[in-house]
């Protein structure tokens, strides 16, 4: 190799992430750190409606998926004004005790892993592209499917059009942006259901979902309700790190 090709090799092989990237991740973060604190103040609700509604149907859709992965019925999708909602679904009684446990626990664990395929689907164009497809036309089909109760009827498709939209006619950042923003509501959406996690009850719809799994799992609801709030910050940093690591 001559001396000039020497002079220029670390300038060929040293890659460092871009601005736009170390500015993007920190904008991500304290939009998240802004998310959880507008939870806790009247307006903010109001503010984050859409992705409350969002996070909601991915934890349901998480109970159903999980119950149809292990053979079960997902049999429908209730969605509510207020942000809660209903999954029903049968399971083997040959799968007991762990089939209803991952059940369970696909609930408040379907938001983070969702998001976590959002954040990663952001390191190429393409890929967000189609991951902001997929999930617009994943709504729309859910609620052909399963969505039986009215306002999921008109919210869910609603918001399937919405990110459709983007994916066809907005910007390649703006859908590069997109992407990350809601993976990034996503899994922190785990925190604005703390107080769920920690509960027994989940009021008129009986158990909460921890306590499910203490049913047939037997250690106590706060402890896996403790440990998927831990691996729901886990996902996140995770995801941020291999999504906006040097290529």
């Amino acid at each position: 190799m001559s001396s000039l090709g020497k002079d220029f090799e670390p300038l060929l092989t040293k890659e460092a992430p871009p601005a736009v990237d170390r500015m993007g991740l920190t904008w991500l973060i304290a939009a998240a750190i802004a998310t959880i604190i507008l939870w806790q103040v009247p307006a903010g609700d109001y503010i984050l409606y859409p992705f409350t509604i969002l996070a909601t149907w991915f934890h349901e859709m998480g109970h159903g998926l999980m119950a149809l992965l292990l053979g079960g019925q997902f049999r429908k999708l209730e969605i509510f004004g207020n942000g809660s909602g209903v999954a029903s679904y049968a399971m083997s009684l040959s799968l007991a005790p762990i089939g209803p446990a991952l059940v369970a626990a696909a609930g408040p664990m379907g938001p983070p892993i969702a998001g976590a395929a959002l954040i990663l689907a952001s390191r190429s164009f393409k890929a967000a592209n189609l991951s902001l497809k997929i999930l617009g036309g994943f709504l729309l089909v859910s609620t052909i499917i399963w969505v039986r109760s009215l306002f999921g009827i008109v919210a869910i498709p609603l918001l399937g059009l919405i990110i459709l939209g983007i994916a066809l006619k907005a910007p390649r950042w703006v859908q590069g942006f997109t992407v990350q923003f809601l993976g990034v509501q996503a899994c922190v959406s785990t925190y604005h259901q703390l107080d769920y996690l920690f509960s027994y009850s989940a009021g008129p719809l009986g158990l909460s979902d921890t306590a499910q799994i203490q049913q047939r799992l037997l250690l106590p609801y706060w402890f896996w309700g403790g440990l998927m709030a831990v691996a729901s910050l886990v996902i996140l940093v995770q995801s941020l790190r291999i999504a906006y690591r040097s290529r």
